[in-house]
């Protein structure tokens, strides 16, 4: 399997650099040294505001510099611990992402469910439910606009077959996915199942490499820079590329330290009592060819500096996985 550059559309999602306290317009300069295509203003605070002559002049600034951009917001969940509904209704902080879209150029919304947190006491499929219903109230809303919602497998939140049945409960014309090459460890889950079961669906990425290891509990999983994981993450690029061609390959860089996830406490199934057995076998399987990681300084005085230089370190690696300079 191979890639060419003209397939890849080479992104980084600002979450990456969530320390460095920037204006959007410094955010776009650092992106565009070192020449990628697309950037994913994940989150309201990366923007400024969604005050339309900020979202004008965020969008010139942008064209100046040939670059593309996305942007999202979090939870459209009212159930979800992540909700925040002091910004008003689900379907009201949607509807300004839609317009704020619209105005700034980007084509999609990115937007997530939750958290790990809302799987406790088998409450997904519920959770589920409530997201489908939001975005059937804003579906016309969306449609009008030309904006599509770009649902992502977030910090835990839904495997792949249940992301796949939100979308096309929602309607697939308009919701799409936002695939994390990360976030799919942190629900047991192999990333390249997640990539098979959603790549129909796929509108944008964030991608980030990961170390999965057996732990006394069950298994331990940290992210880290792009080639020093253990779940094959140049494989995983390159099916991306082929499979999901045209739509940005954004890293989203995140350091820290491990996450345990206990599978051997009976309890941990609750949340997970939809899993097949196969699907839990391709994991463990990562786990079991993967080892501690301690290679690094979980902790720094600069914070900041760290988020640039893992950005950096993985950046010149995905340059020469996909042949882009």
């Amino acid at each position: 399997m191979s890639t060419s550059p003209s397939n890849v559309k080479l992104g980084i999602d600002l979450f990456s650099l969530r320390s460095q306290k920037w204006t959007p317009f410094q955010y776009l300069d650092y992106c565009a040294e070192r020449k990628v295509q697309v950037v994913h203003f994940s989150e309201i605070r990366f923007l400024g505001s969604l005050e339309d002559a900020n979202l004008v002049a965020v969008r010139q600034h942008a064209a100046d510099r040939g670059l593309q951009i996305e942007i999202g917001m979090t939870s459209i969940c009212p159930a979800s611990k992540m909700f925040n509904p002091a910004l008003g209704s689900a379907e009201q902080q949607l509807a300004k992402m839609i317009a704020a879209a619209k105005t700034i150029g980007s084509p999609i919304v990115r937007a997530v469910l939750g958290s790990a947190d809302d799987r406790k006491n088998g409450a997904i499929e519920a959770r589920i439910d409530q997201v489908v219903q939001v975005l059937h109230n804003v579906r016309s809303r969306a449609s009008d606009a030309g904006i599509k919602i770009a649902i992502e497998n977030h910090a835990g939140d839904m495997q792949a077959r249940e992301l796949k049945s939100l979308i096309e409960k929602a309607g697939p014309d308009f919701v799409g996915v936002c695939l994390d090459s990360g976030n799919p460890l942190w629900t047991i889950e192999d990333p390249h199942l997640t990539l098979e079961v959603l790549h129909p669906y796929v509108l944008t990425s964030h991608v980030r490499d990961s170390m999965v290891w057996n732990a006394p509990q069950g298994a331990a999983v940290t992210w880290v820079q792009m080639g020093r994981g253990n779940v094959d993450i140049d494989s995983y690029v390159r099916k991306y590329v082929e499979l999901c061609p045209g739509k940005a390959l954004s890293l989203e860089s995140i350091v820290f330290g491990p996450k345990i996830l206990p599978y051997r406490d009976r309890a941990f199934w609750e949340a997970y009592r939809n899993t097949r057995a196969w699907e839990f076998e391709r994991y463990l399987e990562i786990a079991e060819r993967g080892k501690p990681y301690k290679d690094e300084p979980w902790e720094t005085s600069d914070e900041a500096a760290r988020e640039r230089a893992a950005l950096d370190e993985s950046l010149g690696y995905t340059k020469k996985l996909v042949g882009v300079a």
